[in-house]
């Protein structure tokens, strides 16, 4: 079996390095983290004309039907600016869920809008209490006459404020269902969350008796949980991705440090204690660099794989990413600690990420249940 990487996917990768170094390298995300930059339409555009937006959707709806470890090459280059902006919202939580629901007519509607990034989603998940709980979903959809009312609340939804619609998943007669609502909506708040990763906006979404049409139902039931569980695989997977990505990029920084900071006359790269931590970190994020593209191409494959896969690598990449977060502040010294270093932005990013749909815990449950432990 050949492992390696296609031409095509070695293109797509050496773009998105370009792409990022050009458009969102150290200096921008800064700026954006001190409250001084955005991310615009224009950088959004920039990736509409490369095709990024589009990698995922079938032909048939104007897309590339590309597979996913295709999308997983960019998505770890993103990792290392780290990218800020709605792309893995839209492209995967909101794309991805519509996909899979196999509406036609919703299919129609926002697929092709979405790869011409005419219009950008995202998905409504979490809801206050405990996180980590698959069926904590109190958010209500009633029928009144020709529409669905929903009321209650949805938490930590990424990059709500920059969508043009939300996947919600909320209660109908007793079961699971999705619901896509478009934005602006009466009786829809958003409000920005106040988070410690200034990268990845999160938001919290207040449904006040909101009305939606019936036929904004996507899916109900058993079918809605079996999207819903598929799209959960493929965002922790691309979390994973970019957490490898901001891993590689951390220790980048580290050893680079280590070649120039001079002591007792030497780089301090020099003493065996960094070499060994060096090259600890690097065996930590190879071994997850390949759990994750393991996860990644079994996202396109039929069976339990794609569930206990994206799982490990949501647990092993998270575990990753926040070590070498930690054990490359160490290397660095004082200046690591300083906000002026953008080392802070990768640190908490990695604490973010490893947390959104699905902590550490919540995925060895996952795992647990999934192998019948």
């Amino acid at each position: 079996m050949d492992f390696s990487f296609t031409e095509e996917q070695e293109i797509l990768r050496d773009t998105a390095k370009r792409f990022i170094q050009n458009e969102c390298g150290t200096e921008f995300v800064k700026q954006l983290v001190d409250g001084n930059r955005e991310f615009t339409d224009e950088i959004w555009q920039k990736m509409v004309e490369l095709g990024w937006t589009s990698i995922l959707i079938p032909e048939e709806y104007d897309g590339l039907g590309l597979s996913f470890v295709d999308l997983s090459v960019i998505l770890e280059e993103m990792g290392k600016g780290p990218l800020p902006g709605p792309f893995t919202s839209s492209v995967v939580l909101a794309g991805e869920t519509i996909r899979l629901a196999e509406n036609p007519q919703k299919a129609q509607h926002y697929l092709s809008r979405l790869g011409a990034g005419e219009i950008r989603g995202t998905l409504a998940w979490a809801e206050e209490g405990d996180l980590n709980m698959w069926d904590n979903i109190n958010l209500s959809a009633r029928v009144q006459g020709d529409a669905f009312i929903l009321d209650g609340r949805k938490v930590f939804v990424p990059h709500a404020d920059q969508a043009d619609f939300v996947v919600c998943v909320a209660l109908c007669e007793g079961e699971t269902a999705l619901f896509v609502v478009d934005i602006p909506c009466p009786g829809l708040k958003i409000n920005k969350i106040d988070t410690l990763d200034r990268t990845t906006s999160l938001c919290l979404l207040d449904f006040g008796s909101t009305p939606i049409p019936r036929d904004a139902l996507l899916a109900k039931g058993k079918s809605a949980e079996t999207v819903l569980g598929s799209v959960l695989n493929r965002i922790n997977v691309a979390y994973a991705l970019d957490m490898v990505g901001g891993g590689q990029k951390v220790l980048d920084i580290g050893v680079e440090y280590a070649k120039t900071r001079i002591q007792f006359g030497q780089p301090i790269g020099a003493f065996q204690a960094i070499k060994h931590k060096a090259a600890e970190l690097l065996m930590e994020i190879e071994g997850a660099r390949s759990i994750v593209y393991y996860a990644a191409w079994a996202q396109d494959q039929e069976g339990t794989e794609s569930t206990v896969s994206a799982s490990a690598a949501k647990v092993f990449c998270t575990e990753m990413y926040r070590n070498v977060t930690k054990e490359v502040l160490q290397i660095l010294g004082g200046i690591g600690f300083s906000w002026e270093h953008e080392l802070h932005i990768f640190l908490k990013r990695a604490k973010c990420l490893g947390t959104l749909f699905g902590d550490v815990s919540f995925h060895r449950e996952k795992l647990a249940v999934a192998l019948n432990y």
